[in-house]
């Protein structure tokens, strides 16, 4: 897999219009920065890879747009070393700017040929720290439960108290919610076993957050 200059010089101009719209979190960017993007889309969609886009990956499943990857990430506001449950592993792309920030991360995929995809090549980029799961988003993952922080890529219809209730006390979770298509990024931080707080943020478009295995 190639990294070329030219591949290099598209990303810092994405990077510059990331800080434009607003994005200012600095690990965040410089790791995005590092990270060629382009190895996680099929070779058809290379040419555009830098673009502020969705992408499809199959499966009717989407690689979110930069913005929104570093807007979610931003929200996080990760600690080196802590422990990130992420929904829906995808190309695998989200899950490695997390581990690049320093986080042990579990991320779970409902779709097996997506999981096996990008947990082969998380492994050949040797991006330390991920452990990839064919597995139902909407449990979780109690059996490495609980974690520092959770991150939702798909559209929830209502907060998902499966998730919360696998948060550590003070943890946090990031989750898009609405539905019709459109829905409002939510910042949720759990403050005991039966409370929570709610800051909700600007509007996306996710693909939806499903039930099972496919």
């Amino acid at each position: 897999m190639e990294d070329s200059y030219r591949h290099k010089g598209l990303r810092r101009k994405l990077i510059a219009e990331l800080r434009e719209r607003g994005i200012q979190d600095e690990h965040v960017l410089e790791v995005m920065s590092m990270l060629p993007r382009h190895y996680f889309l099929d070779k058809a969609f290379e040419e555009w890879a830098y673009q502020d886009k969705a992408f499809p990956i199959g499966k009717e499943q989407t690689i979110s747009q930069p913005f929104t990857v570093a807007y979610q990430t931003s929200l996080l506001s990760l600690k080196k070393g802590e422990k990130v449950l992420e929904i829906g592993t995808g190309s695998g792309y989200q899950a490695a700017v997390l581990a690049l920030l320093g986080a042990q991360v579990y991320t779970v995929e409902r779709h097996q040929a997506l999981s096996e995809k990008a947990n082969q090549l998380l492994q050949a980029l040797q991006i330390p720290n991920v452990h990839t799961f064919y597995h139902d988003g909407t449990m979780g993952l109690a059996t490495h439960a609980p974690f520092d922080k959770i991150l939702v890529t798909a559209g929830a219809d209502e907060v998902p108290l499966t998730l919360i209730s696998q948060l550590k006390i003070g943890g946090i979770l990031v989750v898009p919610i609405g539905e019709g298509g459109v829905q409002q990024m939510y910042k949720i931080k759990r403050i005991s076993e039966l409370e929570w707080t709610e800051e909700k943020f600007a509007d996306f478009r996710f693909v939806p957050f499903l039930k099972g295995k496919a």
